[in-house]
């Protein structure tokens, strides 16, 4: 099975970039399928999503939220995530969000890595300003269904994961167009931002991720109150980040079961038979 694959500019200055693909036997006329990113960028696991769409049928588009201008920002660099996955791997899970062992830790690194892996992780886990992204989402949107001949008027979903399940939230508060949305664990928008939502939703989430899983049933009630179409599953004995199997979170019974459930959904929200 041959994908067409290209990283393209969009924006009104062309200013945004994106990992885009499609079965190259498509023609035009196809709904789109916007995946974004966990926190550690549009990397293999991302593109690799993506593809999976692009296998199934859709135009799928993971917008790179680092870039700026056609190229990374500075300290978002692809080696410089991977030196900091590197490192997370090599440390007990506490470590993570344990600043005096991290430090321990960082410093049995030899240089310069050890200064790429403070800069970024910093760059990475500084806080998370969502609000920031908003332009770049409307974006891409816009590009799928209003330019991009392939997709143009036709409809258009998101799905992303952690950071990106946010973000995927957020986009339905944003785009009234927008035909469905999935949040893979991700952070719920506030609740002001609710009534704004005017597609189905649907969530993901795992039963030992409570930073994340304990906020749903607030999240799926003031959705309810606002007469908004939601509904999610809990995996027990997932982990937060349970979809991505390039980390030792992933669960691939829960894995199978939301693929196929987004699969359905996405197929009922853009009019497949």
């Amino acid at each position: 099975m041959a994908l067409h694959t290209e990283w393209v500019r969009y924006g009104e200055n062309g200013e945004y970039l994106g990992y885009l693909t499609h079965h190259d036997r498509l023609s035009d006329g196809q709904p789109a399928v916007i995946v974004f990113q966990e926190i550690w960028g549009v990397d293999d696991h991302i593109q690799d999503v993506a593809d999976r769409f692009a296998r199934a049928g859709y135009v799928a588009l993971a917008p790179d939220l680092y870039a700026e201008g056609g190229k990374r920002k500075p300290g978002l660099e692809p080696e410089a995530i991977e030196a900091v996955k590197r490192f997370l791997d090599s440390v007990p899970p506490q470590a993570w969000h344990d600043a005096s062992a991290r430090d321990r830790a960082l410093e049995t690194l030899p240089e310069p890595e050890r200064t790429t892996v403070r800069h970024t992780f910093g760059q990475l886990f500084g806080g998370l300003n969502l609000d920031a992204y908003n332009a770049h989402l409307l974006a891409a949107a816009s590009f799928l269904r209003d330019t991009y001949p392939m997709t143009k008027g036709q409809p258009v979903v998101s799905i992303g994961f952690c950071m990106g399940g946010g973000l995927s939230a957020r986009l339905a508060t944003l785009d009234p167009k927008l035909a469905g949305a999935v949040i893979f664990y991700g952070q719920a928008p506030s609740a002001d931002r609710i009534p704004n939502i005017q597609c189905p939703v649907r969530g993901f989430y795992a039963s030992l991720d409570p930073r994340i899983t304990d906020a749903v049933p607030s999240f799926a009630e003031e959705m309810k109150k606002a007469g908004k179409d939601f509904q999610y599953r809990v995996y027990e004995g997932a982990h937060h980040a349970f979809f991505n199997d390039t980390r030792a979170s992933y669960h691939p019974r829960a894995a199978r079961s939301a693929f196929a459930e987004v699969l359905t959904f996405f197929n009922q929200v853009t009019g497949g038979v």
